[in-house]
């Protein structure tokens, strides 16, 4: 059961509308690392998961998140407040108006489109998918895919931060950023709750992979680091002509019934080529503008 506070989370005081400020505040409403994407994220991870302290935190989380979203969704209509009036009624000449709601990125898609109000877009006015929401329903993979989320989200408020003199604005900017720090730290300590959390899932790696490093890019630039050396890592240089690392010969390999076989030659002696060929085709023809000429034709 939801019941709603009128209250915001967090007092917000915007100085003075500004449209283009409230369609790049639009990325954490309807974008991809948004609120919007993080309460749905956090929801359906809560509901499947069979731990009670980890479906605790996920719920109260998720349930955060939509204050935020009503925190974001409160700045976008108060910026763009003055502009959605005297676009309802008309208040000023058409020039002046469609400089008003035209200063850059989206803010006239923002005005004309949905009356000032916030939309489930992202800043560049993408709609709000289902897509976003990347859980697999594995709290290992699921908490670490948070972690990464709440960083990414971070992130774009520190942007938003530094593209705003509004100080209300910044304000309420600092303190959601604040609490994606708080989120990824309890993320953390739930997925270091769990005792086997790696590698995610139940089944181990192939031992004789697991601590393998190839170096498959080589060349000037290549570097050694904890990522490829120490005590955890066996350095492997892959050279040109180098086999397959588990042996063989390197071509793919299934094993077909006789009827199946005897279809698979058919295709292939229908739709073989015949490299000596040189038939005349549209290009040798002059099929169009750009064609080109690809070998000399004689006659009428």
């Amino acid at each position: 059961m939801f019941m709603h506070n009128k209250k915001l989370m967090y007092t917000v005081r915007v100085s003075e509308p500004n449209p283009v400020l409230a369609s790049l505040m639009l990325e954490q409403f309807g974008g991809p690392q948004g609120e919007l994407a993080a309460a749905m994220r956090y929801f359906t991870q809560g509901l499947a998961d069979e731990d009670p302290g980890r479906k605790d935190m996920l719920i109260d989380i998720a349930t955060e998140e939509l204050s935020h979203l009503e925190v974001i969704g409160s700045i976008v209509a108060m910026l763009t407040k003055g502009a959605k009036g005297k676009l309802a009624e008309g208040a000023e000449e058409t020039t002046d108006l469609y400089a008003n709601i035209t200063q850059g990125n989206g803010s006239h898609t923002l005005s004309l489109l949905y009356g000032g109000g916030p939309a489930l877009v992202n800043s560049a006015g993408q709609l709000w998918t289902g897509g976003y929401i990347d859980s697999i329903g594995e709290p290992t993979a699921d908490l670490r895919s948070n972690i990464a989320a709440e960083s990414r989200a971070k992130i774009i408020y520190e942007r938003l931060i530094n593209v705003t003199t509004d100080p209300g604005v910044k304000d309420a900017l600092g303190f959601l950023m604040t609490r994606e720090i708080a989120h990824q730290k309890s993320f953390e300590k739930a997925l270091y709750a769990i005792d086997n959390n790696f590698p995610p899932g139940k089944l181990p790696g192939k031992h004789e992979y697991t601590d393998k490093y190839y170096n498959m890019s080589q060349g000037e630039g290549d570097m050694r680091g904890p990522w490829n050396q120490g005590a955890q890592w066996e350095f492997v240089d892959v050279k040109m002509g180098d086999g397959p690392v588990n042996g063989g010969d390197g071509n793919p390999t299934v094993k077909l019934a006789a009827s199946e076989m005897a279809a698979v030659n058919a295709v292939a002696a229908r739709t073989m080529s015949k490299p000596d060929a040189d038939p005349t085709t549209g290009a040798d023809l002059g099929a169009g503008p750009g064609a080109g000429k690809t070998k000399t034709t004689t006659g009428g």
